[in-house]
């Protein structure tokens, strides 16, 4: 089957010179530009994906450099050379990573604060913080267009202090048992993941095909807002059946969840932690390399199937030397 050619993404751009003065009024602008998710593709050039919201964004802040006495121009473009969409696209995924990782900092803070004596005696700030911490990361995603990874991140962190302050709040007034999320069949399913799949994605395929459901489909879609059907199960997706939980990557969880405890599964676990979290938790040195690897591989493949087929034979090797290592 032949597939045609998808057309090429259109971008809006803003074009502004503001005035030397007032500084405060050039402070305005830039947060103004972050608050609504423009990227800087030059210095006084900010870009975002067309749209009807977008363009509407980029009318009304045309509006405000005009009324400072600055000027401005928006236009619709269409990427030549120079920049390509997929360079244009990793620019606002960057941007959304570092705000989602700030998240991820800050929830990582809260967890520890609770794991004193003091924050057990007195959850209410907690949940203060928490439910700031939730209305700060659904402003993000509001301004996240291509589903940057460090959501999944900063997701799990969140809902996972959400249950502990829940847990907590319930034990103190008698109520200890929680329910146990029940495991579903995992054989012979429909698997789905978001596209541009990379290292996380790439190894929980590997995974799922080599050791926990060897007839598996599996599908790529669009992560923001898929809505799921009846018996497909998702990994690495927001919401997803398999996706991050606290501080371990969809890889980690789908070992735990499906039951493997083979010693060198888990020690390629720890790489896809120390890669995809890039917090240095296990501090492999395996990590590095793989990482170089796995993205010279989907540098040069844009289809998702080619970078699955290319990077199923590193967990291969990979899973063999571990087996060997031990022995």
């Amino acid at each position: 089957m032949i597939l045609e050619e998808s057309p090429p993404a259109q971008w809006l751009l803003l074009i502004h010179q503001l005035p030397t003065k007032p500084a405060y009024f050039r402070v305005k602008i830039w947060r103004r530009l972050q608050g609504i998710g423009a990227v800087a593709v030059k210095s006084t050039v900010y870009a975002l994906p067309a749209s009807a919201e977008t363009q509407e964004d980029f009318a009304w802040l045309l509006k405000e450099i005009v009324a400072g006495g600055g000027e401005a121009m928006v236009c619709e473009a269409r990427l030549i050379d120079g920049l390509s969409d997929d360079q244009a696209r990793a620019l606002f995924d960057t941007a959304r990573d570092l705000d989602y990782e700030a998240v991820t900092k800050e929830a990582r803070v809260i967890a520890a604060k609770l794991d004193t004596a003091s924050a057990q005696e007195d959850g209410s700030d907690a949940r203060t913080q928490v439910r700031r911490l939730r209305k700060r990361l659904a402003d993000i995603v509001m301004i996240d267009f291509f589903g940057a990874t460090g959501r999944l991140t900063a997701e799990s962190l969140i809902a996972t202090l959400e249950a502990r302050i829940a847990k907590d709040h319930e034990m103190s007034k008698g109520h200890g048992q929680t329910a146990q999320q029940a495991i579903p069949n995992l054989r012979d399913r429909i698997w789905v993941t978001r596209k541009g799949v990379h290292i996380d994605r790439i190894a929980c395929t590997w995974l799922i095909r080599r050791f926990i459901d060897p007839n598996a489909v599996i599908r790529f879609e669009a992560g923001k807002d898929y809505v799921p059907k009846d018996g497909e199960l998702r990994f690495d997706m927001f919401e997803g059946e398999f996706t991050h939980e606290g501080d371990r990557c969809s890889f980690e969880v789908l070992l735990s969840r499906a039951g493997l405890s083979d010693p060198a599964l888990q020690a390629i676990g720890e790489i896809i932690h120390d890669i995809d979290l890039k917090d240095g938790k296990f501090g492999r040195e395996e990590a590095t390399g793989i990482a170089h690897l796995i993205a010279g591989i989907a540098m040069a493949n844009q289809d998702d199937a080619q970078r699955i087929a290319q990077g199923t034979p590193v967990f291969d090797n990979l899973y063999q030397y571990f087996c060997k290592k031990r022995r």
